[in-house]
């Protein structure tokens, strides 16, 4: 027999994250809201409920447990979630996301509690607007939606990569005030090549090879066109899509709605704002710059395109920006003789005998920067450090594969190889260490310095299409914002403490573009950084009675 069930109000006030103050409900509340009784009965502050969770958290034997805690926290209670990881950002931001995530992800059907977001899958075909009225909030602003095909540098993790769209939106509410009623995770599970996935009976995908061709177009396309009738004012961030869709759907899509590739323009303008704050360090100009990539795929692509971009708008030719950067993929430096290049790498394959590794290319090009995002652990060796070293008085040694165990060297080896004058950052962060008898604090060249502040900007003055020059303008402004202070501790990218003031900044910047591009629904407000920052949500409770 089914047991008769009531439905009280208070219940409902409990069970909903959006709405839930758990012990921080007033005495006021609790009668009003009929909560009397299904509370403890001391009423906590935010302040509190914040020591708790931290409390517990610091308990956890590791950060996958970590994890698990946390994002339980963002089942329960929203406001008290974002409080936490807003005050305690460099602690949690390693959790959240990189490189905590990546290992979640990996786990995602085991540590399964409850769905979050949208999961759209190929045997969804015909009736994704449908799905897309299934989510409850009308005023979506921004949606990040992965295929699952290559997230961080673990590969193809299929719907398990979910965490990433979760993550990335955590981001854009703690590190810029995008509020999270405004935010959509989505998922398009196609199938997954991993076989470790595909014999998991605790998978929570499709347990399939992934639908490619014209299937998968059209299972895309009507998902752009189900966002443009139910959202059409929301920003669509694409995530960790395979190569081989990545390039050709930003190219198709860009120019019909609001959409970027973060791991294509995201993580150039990263690390184009690291190179500026490099050259502070050097006094060397951009123009002058010779760069080696290890690795030719979206991300290093998307590091040359701005590059050169940030050239060609200091007055340099694209044809001279584009031979001063170099990439090198599995079958050794791209080159113009290789007949085996796809149409992105031949933009960047120069006239020059082929070389068969990092150490060659470095010995023979001489270059002032190396940037790894192959995904390859321990590829910048002693060897290719030592001799960037030799060329450099200050060589620029961008190690940005994530998750940490995927980086291309330690900020400790790359100080030790190169006698402490490496100007170095990572995708994920590095603790400070002692160089020459100083503390230096390698900076994090992390997406997440940009992707937050772009973000706001899109939803405080309506912007319309995401353009490159938006993005130069993000990497500048990033620059910009590290100071003195930060120059002294050798950092490349300002310290997390500032992340919701720099992303004002940046947020600032673009807008500012977008004006000058006419692609901001919004005129100009005449004061545009408290304009901009009037858009940031404050986790704190509000009254409900």
């Amino acid at each position: 027999m089914t047991p008769a069930y009531k439905n009280p109000q208070g219940t409902v006030w409990q069970h909903d994250p959006k709405r839930n103050k758990g012990t921080a409900f007033t005495e006021a509340e609790r009668d009003e809201l009929g909560l009397r009784g299904l509370l403890p009965p001391r009423v906590c502050t935010l302040d509190q409920q914040k020591q708790r969770v931290l409390e517990n958290l610091r308990r956890k034997p590791n950060d996958l447990e970590k994890y698990i805690f946390i994002m339980g926290l963002l089942d329960r209670n929203e406001t008290l979630f974002f409080r936490v990881v807003l005050d305690h950002l460099a602690e949690l931001m390693p959790i959240i996301y990189t490189p905590t995530v990546g290992q979640a992800c990996q786990e995602y059907g085991h540590i399964f509690r409850r769905a979050r977001g949208l999961f759209i899958s190929a045997n969804d075909r015909g009736r994704v607007a449908q799905i897309l009225q299934n989510w409850p909030f009308e005023n979506v602003r921004v949606i990040v939606v992965t295929d699952g095909e290559r997230i961080l540098g673990l590969g193809d993790l299929g719907a398990n990569g979910m965490g990433i769209p979760v993550g990335k939106l955590a981001l854009y509410t703690a590190n810029a005030g995008v509020h999270p009623s405004l935010c959509l995770p989505v998922t398009l599970d196609v199938g997954t090549e991993n076989e470790t996935l595909l014999q998991d009976p605790l998978y929570i995908g499709l347990p399939q090879r992934r639908v490619r061709g014209a299937a998968y177009d059209e299972l895309f396309e009507e998902f752009i066109a189900a966002v443009l009738e139910r959202f059409p004012e929301a920003l669509v961030q694409m995530e960790d899509f395979g190569n081989a869709n990545a390039f050709r759907l930003l190219r198709a899509y860009r120019d019909r709605l609001c959409l970027f590739n973060d791991d294509i323009q995201g993580t150039g303008a990263v690390a184009l704002a690291g190179l500026f704050s490099a050259l502070a360090f050097t006094g060397g100009k951009l123009a002058d710059q010779t760069v080696v990539f290890l690795g030719a795929g979206e991300a290093a692509l998307g590091i040359g395109d701005m590059i050169t971009a940030a050239m060609v708008e200091e007055g340099m030719p694209l044809a001279d920006a584009r031979r001063r950067c170099w990439f090198l993929d599995s079958k050794g430096l791209v080159v113009r003789s290789r007949g085996d290049l796809s149409e992105n790498k031949r933009v960047y394959a120069h006239d020059h005998p082929g070389l068969p590794d990092l150490l060659s290319a470095v010995e023979t090009l001489r270059p002032t920067a190396i940037v790894g995002v192959a995904g390859q652990r321990g590829t910048f060796t002693r060897p290719v450090l030592e001799t960037m070293a030799r060329w450099n008085e200050r060589p620029i040694v961008f190690a940005m594969s994530n998750p940490t165990s995927k980086q291309e060297c330690t900020a400790e080896e790359a100080y030790t190889a190169t006698g402490g004058r490496a100007l170095f950052a990572s995708g994920s962060p590095s603790a400070p260490l002692m160089v020459g008898g100083r503390q230096v604090v390698p900076g994090q060249g992390n997406n997440a310095y940009i992707f937050p502040g772009v973000g706001l900007a899109i939803v405080a003055l309506g912007i319309t299409r995401v353009t490159d020059g938006m993005f130069l303008a993000a990497a500048r402004s990033l620059s910009e914002q590290l100071s003195a202070e930060d120059r002294a501790r050798g950092s490349l990218y300002p310290p997390l403490a500032r992340i919701r003031e720099v992303s004002a900044g940046i947020a600032a910047a673009v807008a500012e573009t977008a004006c000058r591009q006419g692609l901001a629904s919004v005129p100009r407000p005449a004061d545009l950084s408290a304009h901009i920052r009037s858009h940031m949500y404050d986790p704190v409770y509000p009254e409900f009675a």
